[in-house]
């Protein structure tokens, strides 16, 4: 017997996933200049000066440049490294990191590993989403990592996921260990959601 909500999440995963997929590399770097201004409008606003962040696989909204720059004005930026046990440990991005692959093929830091705890001290979250609802629910990639991540914080500062125009939906199908954002971050907006539970 199939959990419709696991299989409306396959469905939904597998179509933006396609649409990733097909958008052409001008789309991409102006998607992520898009991001890179509206990010570091972000941080200006939030007056963060510690925060995490994933470094973008080619397909996702771009979030390099502004890892980059962030490093670069003395922010402190955590990058997260994939354990197998479902947790994340973290690293701090340098103007030098070397990237490697993770867990699951995706561009990881390689250096010192800092504990799951070390995100608590970060003053925003910048994470990755399939797409995100009108209501702050966001439909990540199937693993869980963000969702136990903010889950087991004891003061979740903001989070803001970061996705393409297309893909800030009416809603998204979401279960009990899903968790909601504050907000989201596309190339031309930056949304804060007002249902959230942060």
């Amino acid at each position: 017997m199939s959990d419709p909500v696991q299989s409306a999440k396959r469905a939904l995963r597998a179509d933006l996933r396609e649409r990733r997929q097909m958008m052409s590399e001008s789309a991409r770097e102006e998607a992520a200049a898009g991001i890179e201004q509206q990010l570091d409008r972000l941080l200006l606003d939030t007056e963060a000066t510690s925060i995490s962040c994933f470094l973008s696989t080619p397909t996702e909204p771009g979030t390099r440049g502004f890892v980059e720059r962030a490093v670069a004005r003395g922010i402190r930026v955590l990058l997260p490294i994939t354990r197998a046990d479902g947790l994340l440990d973290w690293a701090v991005a340098s103007t030098d990191t070397d990237i490697g692959e993770g867990m699951f093929g995706l561009p990881e830091p390689i250096g010192e590993v800092l504990g799951p705890i070390a995100v608590n001290d970060v003053d925003l979250l910048v994470i990755p989403a399939a797409a995100v609802a009108a209501d702050g629910m966001r439909l990540g990639w199937g693993r869980g990592y963000f969702d136990k991540t903010i889950g087991s914080m004891e003061r979740c500062p903001p989070v803001f996921a970061v996705v393409f125009d297309s893909e800030v939906l009416d809603e998204v199908p979401f279960d009990a260990l899903d968790q909601p954002v504050t907000g989201v971050v596309t190339p031309t907006r930056t949304l804060t959601l007002s249902h959230s539970r942060h």
